[in-house]
């Protein structure tokens, strides 16, 4: 199963990608996150997964921000 994660603070796109990804059996939605807050918690506290959708610009920031606030390690987990 290919872990995966969704990103995305627009509840129409994001409840799109949920039904897009359930059309795949090998993938595993894992999370869907809707700041950049939660993903700062969410990858803290859980496996990274295998696959991310993410949309850039979310209400509290960029969504790069969580990456780069997760560490330095953050890819190689």
């Amino acid at each position: 199963m290919i872990k995966t994660v969704i990103i995305e603070d627009e509840k129409p796109a994001a409840r799109k990608l949920e039904r897009l990804i359930s059309l795949f059996p090998d993938l595993e939605l894992v999370a869907t996150l809707n700041s950049v807050e939660d993903g700062l918690e969410w990858f803290q506290n859980n496996q990274h997964p295998d696959l991310i959708f993410s949309d850039i610009v979310l209400g509290d920031g960029l969504s790069f921000d969580i990456f780069e606030k997760s560490g330095p390690n953050f890819c190689k987990q």
